[in-house]
């Protein structure tokens, strides 16, 4: 088994590790400030984004939306409960596979992220910005 190499972190790199870690957080709470606006839960917007963002147009199963939101898959059959319950999103039998179970956004569910729209473009090009800083060896952004 190959084993990493280290090196001693220098103080730069631990500013880079500071900006990294602090640029995300803005980005989180900005993203939770603008779910809440909307009238949905951080929880569920991000839920929402692993249907929206899944690359299959069956959507994704909740073992997939489990792995993207780095939960356990009984807690993601909770948030997709509340969800649903809220308008928000739908399971659907897959069409090929009748044991696995798709998650698709609905009307509603759609419309809010439409509104999130401009919020996730900032997001976007606030992400672009910090980290291009960062990659390039700026430090603080």
């Amino acid at each position: 088994m190959a084993t990493a190499r280290t090196r001693n972190l220098t103080d730069t790199d631990f500013q880079k590790l500071l900006t990294l870690r602090t640029e995300l957080r803005k980005i989180l709470r900005r993203s939770e400030t603008r779910a809440k606006q909307v009238g949905i839960t951080p929880a569920q917007h991000q839920l929402m984004l692993a249907i929206r963002g899944h690359g299959e147009s069956r959507g994704p199963t909740i073992t997939d939306a489990a792995q993207y939101l780095m939960l356990r898959h009984h807690s993601v059959v909770g948030l997709v409960d509340r969800a649903e319950a809220a308008g928000l999103v739908e399971r659907r039998q897959d069409a090929d596979d009748h044991r696995a179970v798709r998650l698709r956004l609905t009307r509603k569910g759609n419309g809010v992220m439409q509104r999130m729209n401009s919020s996730h473009a900032d997001e976007l090009s606030v992400f672009t910005k910090s980290f291009q800083g960062l990659a390039s060896g700026s430090g603080r952004s």
